[in-house]
């Protein structure tokens, strides 16, 4: 070996490892002065752990379409009259002996009661037919005298107009009812098979059928109550205790202003208990005040 190859020999065994670059296997190279100090800073000094973020939770009240719950409307306050419940009580009380025409002639008692259904609930249509502007002993006559001729569809089509007329004379307007029971009877027969229809829209379509008469039909022949029946005494009466939030002009006007706060399972007796009522105290002329309950409850009372 000359001279030259041991000096490049020795030089690069002086260098050692950190000479070349590092691979795979080789020890890292060790920290300069610098960095180990360093680095021996950081070993001792305290670690400062991250602080972990708390996630506040905030809970609020499911509405009650979220919990899968219908929601309740809105109550709002519906009118009624002053001291109406005493009032009504009171007239119970004064109805309590049910001796009033319309509760031994009213359309409840007009009809045979052992004819087939459908026969019942014609002969109750004809009954209140023939009751409009009719007091209730008329009517009763008129129905006995029909009855007594077999009173069905066919026996009335059978009918000729005079002999129909004799026989229910002298109801009201007893000329027109002609009329209009022939016409009403005709329908019966060729569209409803001799029976009597089983809604309002339906039966106040019939001739010389209005809606008291349709409502009445509804609770006696076919026992649903669809509304309140409204004649002349609960239509004057209802205006005299001021059931009604304003004056009211007409039965039909009445009846809407009556359903509008009454409770429902009331519609069904205020009829025939304010038709009586009527007919024995809170008469159309000269009411009979000083023998009335609801003298002192009464507004129309306060004026007379």
């Amino acid at each position: 070996m000359n001279s030259l190859s041991a000096r490049m020999l020795t030089r690069n065994r002086s260098l050692g490892p950190r000479a070349g670059p590092r691979g795979c296997g080789e020890e890292p190279a060790p920290p300069r002065r610098g960095e180990a100090a360093a680095e021996a800073r950081k070993s001792h000094s305290p670690v400062k752990r991250r602080r972990k973020a708390q996630r506040l939770c905030v809970a609020y009240e499911g509405s009650d379409s979220e919990k899968g719950e219908k929601a309740e409307p809105l109550k709002v306050p519906v009118w009624e009259p002053q001291d109406w419940q005493q009032q009504l009580v009171n007239i119970r009380a004064m109805r309590s002996e049910k001796d009033a025409p319309v509760d031994h002639l009213g359309v409840e008692h007009c009809y045979d009661s052992s004819a087939p259904p459908k026969v019942r609930r014609y002969q109750v249509l004809l009954s209140l037919m023939l009751s409009s502007q009719t007091k209730d002993q008329v009517t009763a006559g008129a129905m006995q005298r029909l009855r007594a001729q077999g009173l069905t569809v066919d026996s009335i089509l059978q009918t000729d107009d005079a002999t129909l007329g004799k026989l229910i004379y002298p109801v009201g307007f007893w000329r027109s009812k002609v009329k209009y029971i022939k016409q009403t009877s005709t329908i019966l027969q060729q569209r409803y098979g001799g029976d009597i229809p089983a809604s309002v829209a339906e039966l106040v379509a019939l001739p010389g059928v209005g809606p008291k008469m349709a409502h009445l039909a509804m609770a006696v022949a076919w026992g649903t109550v669809s509304g309140i029946a409204v004649d002349t005494h609960v239509h004057r009466i209802a205006n005299r205790l001021r059931w009604t939030k304003k004056a009211t002009k007409s039965p039909e006007e009445t009846r809407a202003a009556l359903e509008e706060w009454l409770p429902r399972e009331l519609w069904h007796e205020i009829n025939g208990l304010l038709v009586g009522f009527g007919q024995q105290t809170c008469l159309p002329v000269r009411p009979r005040c000083q023998a009335c309950l609801n003298q002192a409850l009464c507004p129309a009372a306060q004026g007379l």
